[in-house]
């Protein structure tokens, strides 16, 4: 079987030219306030991965099944639907933390590892820094890369 090229990669557009380039005024506001929060916690400069993520560090992943690649330690895409936050399945011994996080953190919706917001006024923005540095640290306790 042939391996499929993965097609979330570190690119060379700028965090600046696409959060211009995003249609919804709202999603170009509320951009850099998400920016803002990643910057302070992992002190990264971002960059684009794919078309829409922005991504902060990486790390190299490889799966049971023989699927590996690299992809953005930490990050966010401002889509039209709601603003999405890449998080942790598993915060491990941190679970219970997480738990209290996203329970303070007002109206949202997760799946496995994505925190979806609609607009940022409904979040409680101390909150979220706190959940994405918890999800930092243990990005970084897991992932040595």
């Amino acid at each position: 079987m042939a391996k499929t090229e993965i097609k979330t990669k570190a690119t060379e557009v700028t965090v600046a030219d696409y959060i211009a380039s995003l249609p919804e005024e709202r999603r170009r506001e509320e951009a850099p306030v998400i920016d803002a929060i990643h910057r302070r916690v992992t002190g990264l400069e971002p960059k684009m991965w794919g078309p829409s993520i922005i991504g902060y560090g990486s790390y190299d992943y490889h799966y049971d099944s023989g699927h590996s690649g690299t992809m953005a330690r930490a990050g966010f895409s401002p889509r039209k639907a709601a603003i999405t936050l890449y998080l942790m399945e598993d915060y491990g011994e941190r679970q219970v933390e997480a738990d209290a996080l996203f329970a303070a953190l007002g109206k949202h919706k997760t799946s496995k590892v994505c925190l979806y917001i609609n607009k940022l006024g409904d979040v409680d923005l101390g909150v979220l820094e706190k959940l994405v540095a918890l999800t930092w640290d243990a990005m970084n306790a897991r992932y040595t890369k």
